[in-house]
């Protein structure tokens, strides 16, 4: 025999509230009926809600909500895209960082789990999503935030095997937006991004059979004490969100499903930069 509990959603009503009204506006556009659904809009954003922050498995949301677990998914996957239809572009979001008083911003790349299947990657014997850094499968995402550690953006999914700055240079805005707001904004990155350096700036990297100079070991250490406050974001997200510590939905979807979560952040804390 089941056992029933109480539990509470660690979220504030407003949140919900926004992710009802959107998932109201979503049916609206579709030309859904009145009626033909099996939960309202709220019931449907708690269930989103609930995937999120307590990685709740679909077979047990689905149970709590009287629905088919294919019912379950379709309610997720709805949710997770108009949240992420929600999520600010980068030129957005750094015109905001810039109107907010803030020198710069940092770039760090983080991996979301997956269970997924291997899928063969472009070289002979490689995984696509298999990570040789982390040793794990996973879809590599960037994360910009201000200076406090804040994420105020995230890009679209890279599979696990890419490193920092092979993801950035294949997304379209990252490159183009840090370009362009660098003389006022300067983007802080750590040492997978020495390839960008014309775009982000890193520490020195010490050379092979010598050191480094006073001054550049003082900048070294000026430098890393800004940038690691940078990795706060990527921490933000995954310990908010149990559902980005392993996701087992299509890889591909990482992207949006991050982007979703960013968006339930903001609104969540009432913040963006």
């Amino acid at each position: 025999m089941s056992v029933s509990y109480t539990a509470v959603l660690p979220l504030r009503e407003e949140t919900v509230s926004v992710l009802a009204e959107l998932l109201a506006a979503e049916r609206l556009r579709r030309g859904t009926r009145a009626g033909t659904r099996a939960l309202s809009c709220r019931d449907q954003a708690v269930l989103v809600l609930r995937w999120f922050c307590d990685g709740t498995r679909m077979r047990q949301l689905a149970r709590d909500n009287a629905i088919s677990a294919s019912t379950g998914y379709d309610y997720l996957h709805e949710g997770i895209d108009v949240l992420a239809a929600r999520c600010p572009g980068l030129h957005g979001a750094l015109l905001a960082a810039k109107a907010a008083g803030h020198d710069y911003v940092t770039i760090d790349g983080t991996l979301i789990e997956t269970d997924r299947c291997r899928t063969p990657g472009p070289t002979e014997g490689v995984d696509l999503w298999w990570s040789g850094k982390h040793h794990t499968h996973g879809g590599n995402i960037q994360v910009i935030a201000v200076p406090d550690g804040w994420p105020i953006w995230v890009s679209g999914v890279r599979p696990g095997r890419e490193h920092g700055t092979t993801a950035a240079r294949a997304d379209d805005e990252i490159l183009p937006c840090l370009t362009a707001a660098g003389a006022d904004l300067r983007a802080l990155g750590d040492l997978g991004y020495e390839g960008l350096t014309d775009t982000v700036t890193v520490a020195f990297k010490r050379p092979k059979n010598g050191g480094l100079l006073l001054v550049q070991q003082q900048f070294n250490k000026a430098h890393n004490s800004l940038r690691a406050v940078g990795e706060r974001g990527n921490a933000l997200l995954k310990m908010t969100f149990r559902a980005l510590r392993n996701i087992s939905l299509d890889p591909w979807r990482i992207g949006k499903i991050v982007a979703a979560a960013l968006v339930i952040l903001h609104t969540e804390h009432d913040r963006t930069t």
